[in-house]
């Protein structure tokens, strides 16, 4: 069966909840301690053994096309450095100088063959070899060999540049992502524009990313801006180890599918229904008509706070001023709605919990979603080698 069939046995199965009044529901309710988004031994462990350990989307490829260009950031406390390298491949590097360990480049993008230090001088090529130490006679012997940036594992996989922040601890992309590359590469993402990116700040990274896995509060958080187009509490969810795909049919599901031949139903996302697909263990994509929406949800240094990057890309670059203007509008009200009704409820959320008020949080069989993605949260930090992975 092709990805276009699949797509469109789901899209009958949204349909079918419209037309019957349900949802895709889990087994039973489940309860998550209200102690896994406050405590911060249980965030310590979430740090070092789901995102110190699995692959993280660093950068999109249309974020850094071009050889030499580069992405310089901060994620999750360490400074990282990505270059495309002449050859089209890329590297990363931690973002700090092997002389004195100064941060060789300012969180941002640009383009360079070489980067110099700004404390003394020390210069490294693009793949992070040290080609010039400055005033060498009177510095004293180095091995340039041995005092290259930090390496850090790569890869570049479905319009996406991931890396691991654990020097030498190397890993395999495609099995990773599993059938989630199968979306990533329909899209093909690797040749669109990117447009730019909004930063906003909220609570718990799960309370963020709980809000991406369900639409049972598209009615009474999102009245005037979600709402009117999706329904409240009908979902479907399809599974890809961690990763999901999250379906949402639109109030116009059956005016939509029914001007399309029922077998081109998989060939039409947007018209009728949408997806948002969450990568484990802190991405979610959304493919609008106009723009698509990247979040990298990124822990903070409590675990009541996180930092969150909208990325926006789109297959073509602005066709003119007012196209240009459109999108910076766009971008602005996408990070509104996140930011000033997912967030600020989540913060709300954030203090409630915090208060001692209620042991736990019960998620619904409507919310079967959650319950997966709680479970691979639990599964991965308790890191039991013996222990078999959550199924949805």
């Amino acid at each position: 069966m092709g990805y276009h069939d699949v797509i469109r046995q789901e899209a009958e199965k949204m349909l079918e909840f419209v037309e019957t009044g349900t949802t895709d529901s889990a087994t039973d309710t489940m309860e998550v301690p209200a102690s896994a988004y406050t405590d911060p031994a249980y965030c310590a462990r979430e740090k070092a053994e789901i995102f110190m350990k699995m692959p993280l989307l660093a950068a999109l490829t249309a974020e850094m096309p071009h050889p030499g260009d580069y992405k310089a950031m901060d994620l999750m406390g360490k400074p990282v450095l990505i270059t495309r390298k002449s050859d089209g491949t890329v590297a990363a590097m931690l973002n700090v100088c092997s002389h004195r360990g100064m941060i060789l480049k300012p969180e941002g993008h640009g383009n360079a063959k070489r980067f110099s230090c700004p404390y003394h001088a020390w210069t490294y090529a693009n793949d992070g070899k040290l080609i010039g130490v400055a005033e060498p006679q009177k510095f004293g012997p180095v091995c340039k060999e041995e005092r290259g940036l930090t390496q850090l594992p790569v890869a570049e996989a479905g319009g996406v540049i991931w890396v691991c922040l654990t020097p030498g601890l190397e890993f395999d992309i495609t099995a990773h992502l599993g059938g989630m590359l199968d979306d990533l590469n329909a899209y093909d993402l690797g040749s669109w524009h990117f447009c730019g990116s909004r930063r906003i700040y909220g609570p718990n990274w799960k309370i963020a990313y709980d809000g991406y896995l369900e639409g049972y509060h598209f009615a009474a958080a999102h009245p005037t801006t979600i709402h009117p187009r999706s329904f409240s509490n009908i979902m479907h969810f399809t599974a890809f180890g961690p990763h999901m795909r999250v379906g949402y049919p639109q109030v116009r599901i059956k005016e939509a599918l029914g001007a399309i031949p029922r077998a081109d139903w998989g060939e039409h996302e947007n018209e009728g229904y949408d997806f948002v697909r969450t990568i484990f263990p802190n991405i979610s994509i959304f493919f609008a008509p106009e723009i698509t929406q990247v979040a990298q949800l990124i822990p903070g240094d409590t675990p009541g706070s996180n930092t969150t990057n909208l990325m926006f890309i789109r297959r073509q670059p602005p066709r003119d001023e007012a196209d240009a203007a459109g999108i910076e509008a766009m971008m602005d009200w996408l990070r509104d709605v996140v930011n000033d009704e997912d967030y600020a409820v989540g913060l709300q959320v954030q203090k409630g919990l915090e208060s001692g008020a209620i042991p736990s949080v019960i998620f619904g069989r409507n919310e079967r979603g959650n319950q997966y993605f709680h479970k691979y949260v639990d599964y991965l930090q308790r890191a039991d080698p013996n222990e078999a992975p959550p199924e949805l």
